[in-house]
């Protein structure tokens, strides 16, 4: 019965994409309500205005009333609704939000990624086999020519020399919680996942941590969800979710090489 009103309700009616994070099922349930109290507040009103056009209609009242309501009757409405609002909002919204707002998984539990966008493709910089992040050096990055974005300087810091850079194409497990740094090179971006219900802005100066845990293995593309310039319209990429094992293949693989040269690659 869940499995059809989802399909039904979410999927054709309201056209939510594909959901294949843990996290995602409350995103959806939270815009069904929003829906639902829009539905019931649509109704509502237009019962009410349908009711004004009749209550009022001409032939009954011919003549204009410049005097209107004398009464206070609609003022006492107007202070009980906000009453309500606030009952509502302090009682209800708040608390429930406080307990739906979590602190980011441990690095130690997550595939943790440095994503960098920029004008117009997306970059990622995973620690290697060893789990340490390398260094990161702006100069280095400025004298890459743009190959390495990031700066790992393989060179100074033994923790750097196995780490992986790629553009465009991120790897990651399933049902693991992947906990991703995002910022911006020059303008700002936003990185959207959409089946994986993630959007966070990519802001220059400043790395804002998103995370999520991927249900269901396949490929899921990154987008631009922020206006960036005149080729934000290309600013794509590809999510991929394998196993656990494969993950840890692919890694060992471009970690190795890394290790003879830094540009970034794609995962095929």
């Amino acid at each position: 019965m869940t499995n059809t009103f989802d399909y039904w309700f979410k999927h054709k009616l309201l056209d939510l994409p594909y959901l294949a994070s843990e996290h995602g099922k409350h995103v959806d349930d939270l815009i069904v309500y929003v829906h639902a109290l829009m539905a019931v507040l649509f109704v509502g009103w237009f019962a009410y205005f349908l009711y004004a056009i009749f209550r009022f209609r001409k032939s009954k009242h011919p003549k204009a009333d410049y005097v209107g309501v004398k009464g206070h009757v609609s003022n006492w409405i107007e202070g009980g609704v906000a009453v309500v609002e606030a009952i509502l909002l302090i009682g209800f919204a708040v608390p429930l939000w406080a307990k739906v707002v979590t602190k980011p998984p441990s690095e130690k539990e997550s595939t943790v990624i440095h994503v960098l966008a920029k004008q117009f493709n997306w970059n990622a910089h995973y620690a290697g086999p060893d789990g340490i992040m390398g260094r990161q050096d702006q100069a280095l990055a400025a004298a890459s020519g743009g190959s390495d974005p990031f700066g790992v300087d393989r060179a100074n810091d033994p923790n750097a020399r196995d780490d992986v850079v790629v553009m465009d194409n991120f790897v990651v497990p399933v049902n693991k919680p992947v906990l991703a740094y995002v910022t911006g090179l020059d303008v700002i971006h936003s990185f959207a996942i959409r089946s994986m219900r993630v959007c966070q802005d990519a802001v220059p100066g400043l790395r804002i941590p998103t995370w999520f845990t991927p249900t269901q293995e396949g490929e899921y593309k990154i987008t631009c969800a922020q206006l960036c310039g005149n080729s934000h319209y290309s600013m794509s990429g590809m999510l991929k979710v394998v196993s656990q094992a494969e993950f840890d293949k692919w890694l060992a693989a471009e970690s190795e090489k890394a290790r003879k040269s830094t540009a970034p690659k794609s995962y095929e």
